[in-house]
């Protein structure tokens, strides 16, 4: 009986080690070391609520949304009154935009904490956004009873100012002069002027809304193609892959596979420049959308607010309508397949399927555009549940059968952070690439991207480390109940 003892309080002071040790990894920003170091922790003693809400945390910071929810709702099951399962699962809520979940969440922490003014701030935070919400909703316009605010803009009639020393476009035609001038102004944080990011937003959506949900991009043979994951806003960045890989141009074209913007607070900079180079030359540049083209993605990780702050209202609604004509994915010499999140929830998906989805809205919640925009590989076989708590996680066997039924040979997908900026799976049939280094100023990681040259089209993957940018900090531009849990 004494040793059974001895044996679970040597259980119990391993876990608290193992903890210990998962908390000085959070600390380093290592979470995905954190994560593994709590779950050991769990498997010795899975009746503590602490190690469950500290991993629903490090989710957190990797947005895994999904599996932050899962484990702080474990954390309340073994103790209803521990305020911080309430609050880990209430800032997951707000991270995947259920504000009426998260309102609850936070209403509880209140009754147990009743004096603790950090959870009054929070709590005021989150019934605000709430409030917007509903008067948001109340006020609303149906999708298709609405005039596109496109249709209401003629840029031809704006007056640019005599003194006015910023990039110009002659005409219609925007020129690689223009361009290269356009980037040095925002290198040194000068602004567009707005008849000119007009004109760049709607000559853009009149080209995406021409194009099919699915484009075949061919290559010829002896020439090179360049695949970049998310750059989410990190403009400088931006500029340094096209230090290391050239300007885009028709003999070095480039496809960025989403999110574009949001999180980083130069998102606006970044999507104008890489809006110019589609408008300067549609073959030198493609765009792809990811899960931050969205209102409502927008609306929380800063892209809204920077929109707004650079530049005016109308343009919020501006690119919101220009991002819900982006294509859906790519195709590159009936080889290669290029989407920003990941596959689908049922076999038998061909590309005519891709091809045939109108995708002229804001994303669903469910169906093949919502798996395509947020579904994620896994290590296991079959389907899971998604960690994001949107799409699923897919197996190597799925992507085989996708492959094959499609007769393609390989997937490259975005969305995830990746310590070396990418990273091959599924037995080489999959890879991930990631084109922000050093997310948001804290995950340490690089960033890459691929070139693909026909007609073998072998990956050649590059990776670099981040540069610096002005002191303005990620997600300066995000709403204040989100930045308050950061």
């Amino acid at each position: 009986m004494a040793t059974l003892v001895e044996a679970a309080n040597s259980h119990l002071e391993r876990a608290e080690e193992l903890k210990t040790l998962a908390n000085e990894a959070f600390k380093a920003n290592k979470f995905s070391q954190a994560i593994e170091l709590y779950s050991q922790a769990i498997e010795l003693n899975e009746s503590n609520a602490v190690y469950w809400a500290n991993r629903a945390f490090a989710h957190t910071k990797l947005e895994e949304y999904g599996s932050a929810v899962q484990d702080a709702t474990t954390a309340i099951e073994i103790d209803p009154k521990y305020s911080k399962g309430y609050y880990r699962r209430g800032a997951a809520y707000l991270a995947m935009g259920k504000f009426k979940e998260a309102l609850k969440d936070f209403q509880q922490v209140k009754r147990i904490c009743p004096k603790d003014p950090d959870a009054t701030r929070k709590l005021k935070e989150c019934e605000k956004a709430v409030q917007k919400l509903r008067f948001e909703e109340a006020i609303s316009v149906n999708d298709s009873e609405r005039r596109p605010v496109a249709e209401s803009i003629d840029f031809r009639c704006i007056e640019v100012e005599p003194q006015y020393a910023g990039a110009r476009i002659d005409g219609e035609t925007v020129t690689l002069d223009f361009v290269k001038k356009l980037m040095d102004d925002f290198k040194n944080q000068k602004c567009l002027h707005k008849r000119y990011a007009f004109q760049i937003a709607l000559q853009t959506r009149e080209m995406l809304q021409a194009m099919p949900s699915l484009v075949d991009i061919t290559v010829p043979d002896g020439h090179h193609f360049t695949v970049c994951g998310d750059v989410h806003g990190q403009y400088y960045d931006l500029l340094n892959i096209f230090e290391l890989n050239g300007l885009p141009s028709e003999e070095n074209p480039y496809l960025f596979n989403g999110d574009f913007v949001d999180r980083g607070s130069f998102s606006l900079e970044v999507i104008l420049t890489l809006f110019a180079f589609k408008c300067m030359s549609p073959t030198a540049m493609y765009l792809s959308r990811g899960n931050h083209e969205s209102k409502s993605m927008n609306k929380i990780y800063g892209f809204e607010g920077e929109v707004r702050s650079k530049l005016s209202e109308t343009f919020v609604e501006l690119f919101a309508e220009v991002f819900c004509c982006l294509p859906l994915a790519h195709v590159i010499n009936n080889k290669i397949f290029v989407v920003h999140g990941g596959l689908f929830s049922v076999d038998g998906v061909k590309l005519s399927d891709i091809r045939s989805i109108d995708r002229f809205h804001e994303p669903p919640e469910e169906g093949l555009m919502c798996e395509l925009l947020w579904s994620d590989p896994q290590p296991q076989l079959g389907r899971g549940p998604s960690k994001r708590g949107v799409g699923l996680s897919f197996g190597a066997d799925v992507t085989k059968r996708f492959l094959q039924e499609n007769n393609l040979e390989l997937v490259v997908r975005s969305h995830e952070v990746k310590d070396e900026g990418y990273e091959i799976e599924h037995d080489g049939k999959l890879i991930t690439v990631f084109s922000a280094p050093n997310y948001c100023d804290q995950m340490g990681n690089k960033g890459a991207f691929i070139r693909f040259t026909a007609p073998e089209l072998k990956p050649d993957i590059v990776s670099f480390s981040a540069v610096p940018h002005p002191n303005v900090k990620p997600m300066a531009y995000a709403n204040n109940f989100l930045r308050l849990f950061s």
